[in-house]
């Protein structure tokens, strides 16, 4: 469609930058396939003769942009590294994915310059049409190269509308979709489900040790009474031997073994009373346990709480998304309408100028 071979003689670039190019998918509208492998050239280029600014970036021969920048155009800058403006003539979408912030900023500083320098030549073309009523050179030089179209007026809402995209800090690589709402709170529910797994389990066997070891405190008990029982017979029965003066030296014999004996059964008594405070400590640490997991049961309930909420918001997020899709496209369609009518109208204007011109030539 159009001749780049010449743009050495009639354009010349006046400011050029590397980046990767996408172009919106023009089934989905929603999301980028990239035109070139690598980062390529992307040209601001200057037609003095025409008065036009283009952005145009080859790929080997292969031209993979040709935008002409119009006043009603808008460069949107969707990431730090990735921007974006619509161009209706060419009926797409263009991306550019740049190695760092600066020369995104940059690129969109030149865009907003040049907007702005077409907007003037654009006004000034306007003001020598109606001060003169022969064709002025800015307006046999400011065809467009591209033939005209429906969508030869750039800039519509629709056309400036961001594709759904996200933010991604490689250039390269295509935006990604945004997680939904409740992803995070469902990874949470299963992690406090392994938890509650996790103390349940460590509840049985608490509760497994708890009962034999009451078990063993009963008969430990029953161990003591016996153990009482016998120091107290052992020592009525020292007494009585105390009693009999005939037998003491016996007696005395006698009495240090019950005394020993009795000691070791004190200390067999201490110790089981060191392993009653230590079953003891252990039944406290069960019912710390049971406590936590009554508190996790409440947490894990409130959290599928949140989760029915989060689900509800997102279940009218979506009606109020589908509501808002309907009427957007209720929209782009009477713009399409409206701008039919004004492609006609133009062309009606534009072969009355033609008429005007021939006749004037003519007398």
């Amino acid at each position: 469609i159009h001749d780049f071979s010449s743009l050495s003689f009639r354009e010349q670039p006046i400011f050029s930058t590397r980046a990767h190019v996408f172009q919106i998918d023009p089934n989905t509208k929603k999301n980028w396939v990239p035109t070139s492998k690598h980062a390529v050239t992307v040209s601001y280029f200057y037609d003095s003769t025409r008065n036009v600014y283009r952005i145009i970036s080859l790929d080997g021969s292969k031209a993979i942009i040709n935008s002409t920048i119009t006043p009603n155009m808008t460069f949107t800058k969707t990431s730090q590294k990735f921007g974006q403006w619509a161009d209706s003539r060419a009926n797409t979408v263009y991306g550019l994915g740049f190695s760092s912030e600066h020369h995104l900023s940059k690129f969109a500083e030149k865009f907003q310059e040049f907007k702005e320098a077409a907007r003037l030549a654009k006004e000034k073309s306007q003001e020598k049409m109606e001060l003169t009523s022969t064709p002025s050179q800015e307006s046999a030089g400011g065809d467009i190269q591209s033939p005209l179209t429906p969508e030869s007026i750039n800039g519509t809402d629709d056309e400036r509308a961001t594709p759904e995209v996200t933010q991604n800090s490689e250039p390269r690589a295509e935006p990604t979709q945004n997680a939904l709402p409740f992803t995070h709170s469902s990874t949470i529910s299963k992690h406090w489900e392994a938890e509650l797994a996790t103390l349940k389990g460590n509840n049985a066997k608490l509760t497994a040790a708890l009962l034999e070891s009451t078990a063993n405190v009963k008969q430990w008990k029953q161990q003591l009474a016996a153990y009482q029982e016998e120091a107290e017979r052992l020592h009525k029965r020292v007494t009585e031997l105390e009693c009999v003066s005939s037998q003491a030296n016996a007696v005395h014999t006698h009495k240090t073994e019950l005394n020993q004996t009795i000691q070791e059964l004190e200390s067999t008594l201490k110790k089981k009373e060191e392993e009653i405070e230590g079953l003891k400590q252990e039944i406290d640490n069960a019912r710390e346990l049971q406590a936590q997991r009554d508190s996790l049961t409440q947490k894990l309930q409130e959290v599928e709480i949140r989760n029915k909420d989060l689900e509800g918001q997102l279940s009218d997020l979506e009606q109020r998304l589908e509501k808002s899709q309907n009427e957007q496209e209720a929209f782009r369609n009477n713009l399409k309408t409206l701008l039919e009518i004004l492609d006609g109208k133009i062309f009606e204007l534009t072969e009355l100028r033609d008429n005007l011109a021939k006749l004037i030539e003519c007398s």
